[in-house]
């Protein structure tokens, strides 16, 4: 007769491993992507010599790698964690874009 609309459709077997496919892009591409940002904004932008904040940086780039895979499979959804991805990356790119191209042009 009708459906239930109180649960949702039960994913097919392609729309789960599309799913788990793209958020193990999420995982490895992206935290890639937000840890490489996050170094080099580090590296570029804290208050102490250039040396100690690139192993700064560096250092703490496994440390939100690993973040950034944990939250890919946290999240409810895949498209969730594209947007979890696009919303951490934002702030250390405006900072190395600020950086490069100087603050007041």
């Amino acid at each position: 007769m009708f459906r239930d609309r109180s649960q949702p459709p039960k994913p097919t077997l392609r729309s789960a491993s599309f799913a788990i496919t793209s958020r193990a892009l999420v995982a490895l591409i992206g935290g890639y992507l937000s840890a490489a940002l996050y170094t080099a904004a580090m590296a570029r932008w804290l208050p102490i010599a250039r040396v100690e904040a690139v192993m700064t940086g560096m250092l703490s780039s496994f440390a939100i790698y690993a973040c950034v895979a944990i939250m890919a499979f946290a999240v409810g959804t895949a498209k969730r964690a594209w947007m979890w991805l696009a919303v951490i990356c934002v702030p250390p790119a405006i900072a190395l874009y600020l950086s490069i191209h100087g603050v007041g042009a």
